[in-house]
């Protein structure tokens, strides 16, 4: 039997993505609402090809005989209602970062943990990792499983759809403008992000990291290993749709070539493409609309005595953040944890 589900920050561009990867893997929900946090009630989303949902408000929605919602409308919102919403009975998954590090919340990848989504009834709150620390976990999970990684060393280069439609809408304006010489001042980034590249996601902390860069090592730890050392540069590039990431590795035990990329090649969600020839390597907007994390530049890390090094790259609003949401949804109800 179907379900009722509602997606939270449906006028977004991750709520959007969610209800199309709702659509597209034809998940068992009989009634999906749409539903925004800010402004967006009264507005019409599309559900697959031909549906479309009307928007409601958040504020006051009653989600008793609401069987799973999915949150997209940032921390504040998940913050205020999340917790109202699987107080009514409701499971959530919640893209935001609200609760990603609470202990009793798990932190879930579905081809990497999916068995810590039996932690998840005490709170009834399921956190989806953030773009970066998806795409990490896909990726390393097969070469830590074969040699224990103890160390990453990761540089992302992320694009600017992380921070929502009005980083993307901001990348198209500065371009055009510099092209008559009238470019509109940064307002979504701290700097031009046209034609530049910016060493800066996230809050400064202390310590001189990124709250970025810091929620990168620490859910890696939670996802996938607490005692694995992680250290993270994340930048923001001039590209819509996709992130990257140039990842070193050091391993407890040796890792050859080979055996990584055979590991690889049988992971789910990881394609290899690793030719080493001009063009060999995927690249961001190759990626884009693509559900897979792409591994290229396999290589060997000289500098340490079980090293390697490689490249990956996945669509941040599909893997990294959509596509994610709705596996743990597929999972809940694979492991009978959810539906009537």
């Amino acid at each position: 039997m179907g379900m009722k589900v509602a997606v939270v920050g449906a006028t977004g561009a991750v709520g959007r993505e969610i209800l199309k990867t709702l659509a597209e893997r034809s998940f068992p929900a009989d009634e999906v609402v749409a539903l925004s946090a800010g402004r967006g009630g009264g507005q019409e989303v599309s559900y697959g090809e031909e549906a479309v949902l009307k928007v409601r408000g958040l504020d006051g929605h009653d989600f008793g005989d609401t069987d799973l919602v999915f949150f997209a409308a940032g921390a504040a919102a998940s913050q205020m209602h999340a917790p109202r919403a699987a107080g009514q009975g409701c499971i959530v998954i919640d893209d935001s970062s609200a609760f990603r590090m609470e202990p009793d919340v798990p932190l879930v990848v579905p081809e990497v943990n999916a068995a810590a989504l039996t932690r998840f009834r005490k709170r009834r709150i399921i956190g989806n990792p953030s773009p970066g620390s998806i795409q990490l976990a896909v990726a390393l999970k097969p070469l830590h499983d074969i040699g224990k990684a103890r160390r990453v060393v990761i540089s992302t280069y992320q694009s600017v759809s992380g921070a929502g439609r009005e980083g993307m809408d901001e990348l198209w304006t500065q371009t055009r403008g510099v092209y008559v010489n009238e470019t509109p001042p940064a307002e979504q980034f701290p700097k031009q992000i046209a034609f530049n590249c910016i060493p800066h996601v996230g809050d400064f902390m202390d310590d001189g990291a990124t709250r970025e860069e810091w929620a990168l090592a620490a859910e890696a730890r939670k996802i996938l290993d607490p005692d694995i050392a992680v250290a993270a540069t994340c930048v923001r590039v001039p590209v819509f749709i996709g992130n990257a990431q140039a990842v070193q590795v050091a391993f407890e035990r040796p890792v050859t070539e080979a055996d990584a990329r055979a590991a690889l090649r049988e992971a789910p969600g990881v394609i290899v493409l690793d030719r080493r020839e001009d063009g060999g390597y995927a690249t961001a907007a190759e990626t884009s609309g693509e559900d897979a994390v792409y591994v290229s530049r396999l290589r060997r890390d000289l500098t340490v005595p079980y090293g390697l090094g490689f490249w990956s790259v996945t669509d941040n609003l599909r893997k990294g953040s959509a596509l994610n949401a709705v596996q743990i949804a597929e999972e809940l109800v694979a492991r009978k944890l959810v539906g009537k």
